[in-house]
This record gives structure tokens, sequence and C-alpha cells, in this order.
């Protein structure tokens, strides 16, 4: 598809706006293909606009100390990017890496407080889109501090299987290197390496390169269930 081209009805924006507004919304909205590895913005860079993903995964992230990174969460079609940073700074706090390859539309900052104002709709679902990231960033925080790194791990193996479905083989659907694996969890490689290494001894999991399948569900929720020693 073409660097502009849209077809004005697969992302948030066009799906949640009035039929009287796509009109506008091909004019000012631009369809970005990105290349695996791309930073889309960087964490501390002002804010200029909003990005709407039809494509492709991508994972939001930020700096966790000197040299590590924390991911907040994984975006893939449908998802939005970037609101994150429409606060009183006006600057991103996260930053955005694709995974694979994808495609994303892009609307300057003018034209989302015009959309927001004109299009009541969109405006309660991005209003959603808030809430429920909030919620979710509190669960995050709180299983960082709370669980053991192993139910962690456990826990965001079946996470990203369910986010992201799994292929006819019944691996997950996209490769996922261990370091973001590890990133998600809030660990490191190094954990993560010894833990998959038990997980595939034990038959739990299947681990070649990226792909990973998960093979025994119930095991794997029964390690994020059990309690914190300490």
């Amino acid at each position: 598809m073409p660097y502009n081209s849209c077809d004005l009805t697969s992302c948030f924006l066009c799906k949640y706006c009035i039929s009287e507004w796509k009109e506008l919304i091909a004019i000012k909205k631009k369809t970005l293909q990105l290349k695996k590895g791309t930073l889309i913005f960087k964490e501390g860079n002002p804010v200029e606009g909003i990005f709407f993903i039809t494509s492709g995964t991508i994972k939001v992230h930020k700096q966790w100390g000197e040299q590590r990174e924390l991911i907040v969460r994984f975006a893939k079609a449908g998802d939005v990017l970037g609101h994150r940073g429409f606060g009183a700074t006006h600057v991103f706090p996260v930053s955005a890496t694709c995974l694979e390859d994808s495609k994303v539309c892009y609307i300057p900052n003018s034209f989302l407080e015009a959309t927001l104002k004109t299009n009541p709709a969109f405006t309660y679902r991005l209003l959603q889109v808030y809430a429920t990231e909030l919620q979710n960033a509190e669960k995050r925080m709180r299983d960082l501090a709370l669980m053991e790194v192993k139910s962690r791990v456990a826990q965001a193996l079946l996470e990203i299987a369910t986010l992201f479905g799994t292929d006819t083989e019944q691996y997950i659907s996209i490769p996922i290197s261990r370091q973001d694996i590890a990133s998600y969890a809030g660990t490191t490689y190094e954990t993560v390496f010894k833990l998959f290494t038990n997980l595939v001894a034990e038959d739990i999991i299947t681990s070649t390169g990226k792909r990973i399948k998960i093979n025994n569900s119930i095991a794997l929720q029964k390690l994020v269930n059990e309690p914190n020693i300490e």
C-alpha cells in the first residue's frame, strides 16, 4: 500500500469517527510503512501527534536504570500509540519500537484536538483506552513488586500468547526474544534463559530460537499463582 493510502475503516481513528469526518482524515493523516526495529518515538521527545496501528507488532518501553528497559505493553493492529504523551509536559514518557514490519497511521496534535471535539464516539473510546491502560499499569506495578520472578515470567508468556494467539503449529504467532520477555517480566536475560531451560526440560514450553509454544498452560498458571516467599 502506498505511503499515504488508507482504506479509512481499519484503524482506531477511522473506526470511531463519524462518516462525514473521514474526508478530512484522508487529507490530514499519513500512513507510515515501518521496518522491524524502527523507533517510532523516543522517551523524552516532544509529542507532535498520535499513532494508530493498522498492522504489525510494536513494543512500548521505557528506561529502567541506566542499561535496562521495561516493556510497558505490546501493541498490535487496532491499538493506539503515543497517547501517553498528552499530559501537562507534552513529552513522551515511553518509547515505541517495531518488533516486525508494521503500518501505522499518524495525525498531528492540532487535528487530534479537532477530532476529539467533533467525534464524541472517538473521544469516549479513547477515554476507555486510557482507563484500561491505567488499570493494567497499576496491576503490572503490583505484580512487579509482589510476584516471584518465575511467576512473572510465566504470566508474561501466558499474556503474550493470549494477546497474539498462535499459528498452525501452536507457536505464539510472533517471534519474541528472551530479552523482550525479560524486559516485560521485569527481570534479566540470564534469569529468563535459566527459567526457559527448566520449562523446556519439564515440557511446559517448547522454544526454538524466538519461537515459543506453550505445551502446558495449566502448569504455567500454577507458577503464576504460587505465593511469594520471603
